[in-house]
């Protein structure tokens, strides 16, 4: 899989680049794994705007992912890799030996013929096996971790991303995220070996407004262009700053360096080690 690039035939071209579906094997889902992803332009049941810049797009289908992967100690097939519009992750179509099909995240390296399994004992270490972070070697890479349990995974699931297993101490297993942060997380929630595939989304360069059209992104106006009455960084002469010592939202609130997670929250005591701060924030 790589990036890519496109002769520059118009000047749109000249910037545009695409990840390689080459890795792509099946090009139609299973139909009865999707439904339809209803439109609904960023408006809520009253038809109000609550969601600025929604609206248009490619029409989708919904795949239907098993984060659980409840059916433990089968031994599945993958027989295609696909592509998702909904995520930016590769999607792995497993089949197991009762015939029944479901879809996974693909880890980075999975390929057709490859048999993989879920189990809640410890198994081989196969990339896109799925088993208690307790039973993984300090060191390996995973996806697709649980926070509970058996409430299916929830931690890494975007292309590329990958959590370091760091120890395993008491009921807990201390894990390193993409972000920096470490934290704890029950030693007998579900992992799968491996980092998510398709690394190089990051990397795509969408080089005209149209691509971002077909994503059901409109465009955004710059506060700074608007009036006054419209927003806190509206007015002035020409091109000119915001007019303010920081940066506000629409309504008037701070915009960057502002704390979003709750100072009593429950969960603050399983994380070791904060995520690394952003250069803007703070200003």
């Amino acid at each position: 899989m790589a990036i890519k690039l496109y002769k520059p035939t118009t000047p749109s071209r000249r910037k545009t680049s695409i990840v390689s579906s080459s890795d792509v094997t099946k090009t139609r889902p299973e139909k009865n794994l999707t439904f339809t992803k209803k439109n609904f332009g960023g408006r809520n049941n009253s038809g109000q705007i609550t969601v600025r810049h929604h609206g248009g797009g490619a029409k989708r289908r919904i795949r239907i992912v098993d984060f659980k992967r409840s059916l433990y100690n089968q031994v599945a097939e993958v027989v295609a890799i696909e592509y998702d519009p909904n995520r930016s992750a590769r999607l792995a179509l497993l089949r197991y030996p009762n015939h029944q099909k479901t879809y996974i995240l693909a880890a980075d390296g999975l390929k057709v013929g490859d048999r993989v399994m879920s189990s809640r004992e410890k198994i081989d270490m196969n990339l896109g096996n799925r088993m208690p972070l307790e039973f993984i070697p300090l060191g390996i890479m995973v996806h697709n971790i649980e926070l509970e349990p058996g409430s299916g995974g929830i931690i890494a699931r975007s292309a590329g991303n990958g959590v370091l297993v760091q120890a395993i101490e008491g009921h807990f297993a201390q894990l390193k995220m993409p972000s920096g942060e470490i934290r704890l997380v029950k030693k007998e929630c579900l992992a799968t070996i491996g980092a998510v595939g398709n690394p190089d989304h990051g990397l795509v360069r969408y080089g005209k407004a149209g691509r971002m059209r077909h994503k059901g992104i409109r465009p955004t106006v710059r506060g700074k262009a608007m009036n006054p009455c419209d927003h806190p960084h509206g007015g002035g002469e020409g091109r000119h700053p915001i007019g303010m010592p920081y940066a506000k939202t629409l309504w008037g609130k701070h915009a960057l360096g502002v704390k979003t997670r709750k100072p009593k929250r429950w969960s603050n005591k399983m994380i070791i080690t904060r995520r690394k701060r952003n250069r803007k924030e703070g200003q």
